[in-house]
Formats: C-alpha cells, structure tokens, sequence
C-alpha cells in the first residue's frame, strides 16, 4: 500500500496524492486525479520533475553515476555483449540464450536490404539535405512498404517490424551517406554481422573493397551499445507521445529522429568536433579557451563537458574513455584536431574550476573524436547517435503500448492570453 501525501490549496480544498515507490527507491506523487478532483494542474516547464510513464527499461541515477538497462549495468554490457545482444534486452526484457540471439541476428540480417524503389526517394533529395532530414524521411516511408504495421496490427507484428526497422536504418543511413558524396550504393551483406555490414556499406567501393579493422568495429559496437537507450529524454518521449496516438512503429521512431536531430539533444558531438575546430583555427590555444570557458559573462562553452543529468560523471564516459584513447593509438591518425582534442581533455580534467564544478568530459566529447578517426563525417554523427538508440526506442513504444494505463499523450495548459473579446470587422479595426 502506498504512502499518501496532501496538497492544501488557497481555495481551502485538500487532496491525499499517493507516493509511489519505484524498484530503486525513487519516489512518486501520483497526481493523476489532481484535475478531476480539485480543477487545478500542476505546471513543470519542460516536464523536469514530471514522469510520464512508469518504466521497467532503464534505470538512471544521475547523482551516483549509475545506468542500467533492465537492470544490468552499462559497465557489464559494454564488456561482454553485441549491439543486436542488447538491443534484445532492451525490447524483450531478457538476454537471450544462444539460440534465441542466433534467430535474432540471423532475422535481422535477412532484413538488411530495402525495397529496390525506395533507392529513387535518395534522387529526390538536394545535395545539401542533412543525413538525418533523409533518415527520418525514409523511415517513415518504412510505412508504406509494410502496410500491415498500422494501428493494433503495429503492436501485434512488432517482432518483424522491429526487426526489419534495426536492420533497414543502417542500410538507410549508409545509403544517405553514399548520397552525399557521389558515390554508389552497397548493397548490405547478409553473413556480415551488424556493424561490420555498416562499415562496409559506409566505405567500401566498387573499385576497392573496405578493410575490416576489428578495433575500429568493436569501437562501433561499443559507442552503439552506450547509446541505446537513456531513460525518458526527448526524443524518447517523442516517440511515445507520437506512438500514444496509435501511430504505428516507424512513424513514431522517425519522430524521434526528428527529436534528437536537435542540437540540444543529439547533436552534442559534432558540437564537440566543431569547437576543436574553433579552437585550432584560432592558433589551438587551450588555455585562453579554458579560461573563457570560466568567464559566466562570456558566450563560450565547453561542449562535450559536464551533463545535464549526470551531477557526478558520466559512467558511459569512462567506459568510452580508455577504448577512445587505445583507438586513436592504434590508428595513429595524423589529425590535428584530434591531438587536440587530447590536450583540451586533460586541460580540463588538471584545472581546479572544472573539478569543483564537475564538468568531466561526457559520452558525447570521446564519440565526436571517435567518429572522426575512423573516417565517419560531421554530419553523419547525429545519425550514428539514431542508430544506437533506435532498439531503446522500439523498448519505450512497446512498453507504452502493453501499459494499461496509457492515454494519448495530451498535456494542459495555463492559458495566460487575452480574455473574450467582441470581433470588429475589418472597416473598423485601426
């Protein structure tokens, strides 16, 4: 039974709220009959401190530095498991056992290739066209291929149509990159396992086929697997709100590409990678940088550093930390901005202000670095962010779809505008 809480209003009402408790002992005031009872709605710009849903998916503690998916730590699945092994947990609730992760990889890979037409919709864009205005677009129109994924048939044939979606969204994505620069689609290879057929589909070329590093793939795997899912940020509850409406799977995830296409939400490491650019074209000095970085007054920031939601450090990021690091060694990449990248990094991690303030470097500085040694362009970092998170997504619309409390997303309002006014016609308007 849960505890209660009671809200006295200046009406002279009162209302008992129940406090929920969640698995991790976070706490809850139910209001969702706060309305109905009493007339009154709470007001949370950007919805901060409110939960729209209850999830069983993932768990973050951003104080303490924690993340979990289905109750496994980021730390554990990053070590020993696949991207497609996780995205199994994520939207089945359970690893799988060998047999069910061999059916999984094996039903992905057969569905790697898209409908031949869909090859004419790339023509239709402008050269200029961001990857991630062209993956939401052909996402959607994932919609009009497999046409028994509307309404309830959605959640009823998710098994296939999450599947065909992971698979077809990397093909899409390396496609709109060969778009990009002129070159010829590859088509996708079906014994490939899921980030070396990425990779090849990226770089590999008619007349040269791609070497296959297998630092640079687990590299993929890893930076794939730490973005898979992060709780209710706004591009997952995009796809809720978006899925709320019935609104079937691939529409709801190209909603939620739109969302993280933000720059305040997914673009953070190729904000990153275009600060080191900054920097370098000003004589690459990192102290003067680091110091208006201080400056409140100043409109310089930092990016890739400090989080917020995690208060402490950004346990993705160390994880991402010591293969980044063990990468560009290997590579041995003449770049100067990744060199300074190095430097900037060490900078912040040596200076008192930054450890006081407990601005780390996060997940998104180290990946902009990584994307960018392993040859993957600037605007394509948004999009290797979708990708990662594209099994988080589908967990979050099945979830909101099997909960027997989900309504269509439809939040209120404080109406501050003009009261009733009487309409004048035109003739007598000033």
């Amino acid at each position: 039974m849960s505890d209660t809480a009671k809200l006295h209003l200046p009406d002279g009402q009162s209302i008992d709220l129940p406090v929920l408790t969640g698995s991790e002992n976070e706490k809850a005031i139910d209001i969702s009959n706060l309305r109905a009872k009493t007339g009154h709605i709470t007001l949370d710009p950007g919805f901060v401190n409110t939960g729209p849903c209850e999830s069983a998916i993932t768990y973050l503690d951003g104080e303490k530095g924690i993340l979990q998916y289905r109750g496994y730590p980021i730390e554990e699945l990053a070590e020993h498991s696949t991207f497609i092994e996780v995205g199994y947990l994520l939207i089945h609730g359970e690893l799988p056992n060998r047999k069910q992760l061999e059916v999984y990889v094996d039903r992905i890979s057969k569905h790697a290739m898209i409908h031949e037409d869909m090859k004419l919709f790339f023509e239709g864009f402008s050269k200029t066209a961001h990857p991630m205005v062209i993956l939401s677009s052909m996402v959607s129109s994932l919609s009009a291929y497999y046409t028994e994924a509307s309404g309830k048939a959605s959640i009823e044939n998710l098994e296939i149509n999450s599947a065909r979606l992971i698979a077809k969204i990397s093909t899409i994505a390396a496609f709109s990159y060969k778009k990009s620069v002129g070159q010829p689609f590859v088509y996708p290879k079906d014994e490939l396992s899921y980030c070396v057929n990425f990779l090849n589909m990226m770089f590999s070329v008619p007349a040269e086929s791609y070497e296959i590093d297998p630092d640079i793939v687990r590299s993929l795997e890893l930076m794939l697997i730490l973005h898979a899912d992060h709780e209710q940020n706004c591009s997952a509850s995009t796809v809720r709100v978006v899925g709320s409406s019935m609104a079937n799977v691939y529409a709801s995830v190209a909603s939620g590409i739109l969302a993280l296409w933000g720059p305040l939400h997914g673009g953070a490491n190729q904000q990153a990678v275009q600060m080191l650019q900054q920097i370098y074209e000003d004589g690459a000095n990192i102290s003067k940088y680091i110091e208006l970085a201080k400056n409140k007054k100043n409109k310089f920031r930092l990016m890739g550093f400090g989080h917020r939601v995690y208060k402490n450090f950004d346990p993705r990021a160390k994880i991402i930390k010591k293969v980044c690091h063990k990468l560009l060694k290997k590579l041995g990449v003449n770049d100067p901005l990744l060199e300074l990248a190095l430097e900037l990094e060490n900078a912040a991690l040596e200076d008192e202000y930054f450890i006081e303030k407990k601005l780390y470097p996060t997940l998104d500085f180290y990946t902009g670095i990584m994307y960018r040694a392993i040859g993957i362009p600037l605007n394509m970092f948004t999009v290797m962010f979708a990708l990662g998170r594209v099994p988080g997504w589908i967990a979050q619309w099945k979830e909101m779809h099997e909960d027997q409390k989900q309504k269509i997303a439809r939040p209120r309002q404080l109406f501050t505008g003009p009261n009733k006014r009487k309409y004048k016609p035109i003739t007598e308007r000033n």
